[in-house]
């Protein structure tokens, strides 16, 4: 059973009652397409974050541009199943994705561990842009709503106030998120 926390589905014990609706009215957070919508399988197990992630961390798929939701679905299934197969993942590595027309898709969501920076997810929260951005320069809307996304997080108290934002390469040895995601983003 998926017990990832979807941004329209919060429940009374994670944050107060009808703050992400008025996030969401204040434009806070993006909309989101979540797991029940691009069709994710159910993960094998959770694990949750022991409070708010300290680390927001940027990577990217290296895979084929996604611009639209049929190209950004057919990915999504792609790492969802070479996660959980090829991995031997409990779910998809990354908390979100976001395509290039600035969707952003749910992947374990708020508040879960999980599986895209070793060593060092226990107290981050994963982002992956779709595609590969060694050879492409991310698009104003992805940057845009990945902002948001982390704006929300902290509104919602899923993100810390004072989270450090990082590249995966910052984390290991990787290209990741490519150079030029990475000059976009995560270069102080």
């Amino acid at each position: 059973m998926d017990e990832s926390i979807h941004i329209s589905e919060l429940s009374e014990k994670s944050i107060a009652p009808d703050s992400n609706n008025a996030a969401l009215a204040q434009g806070v957070c993006p909309k989101l397409v979540s797991r029940s919508q691009w069709g994710a399988l159910a993960p094998v197990m959770q694990d949750r974050l022991q409070g708010s992630a300290q680390r927001a961390v940027i990577h990217h798929t290296a895979l084929w541009p996604c611009r639209g939701p049929q190209d950004c679905l057919a990915q999504l299934r792609h790492i969802q199943k070479m996660h959980m197969h090829e991995r031997d993942f409990h779910d998809i590595g990354y908390n979100f994705l976001i395509g290039g027309d600035g969707t952003v898709y749910e992947g374990r969501g708020w508040g879960v561990v999980g599986a895209h920076a070793k060593g060092n997810n226990h107290d981050s929260l994963g982002i992956a842009f779709m595609g590969n951005f060694n050879d492409e320069t991310p698009s104003p809307a992805a940057l845009s709503s990945t902002k948001k996304l982390l704006q929300c997080g902290v509104s919602l108290g899923y993100l810390h106030p004072a989270y450090i934002l990082l590249g995966h390469r910052d984390l290991a040895k990787t290209e990741c998120p490519g150079n030029i995601l990475y000059e976009a983003c995560c270069r102080s």
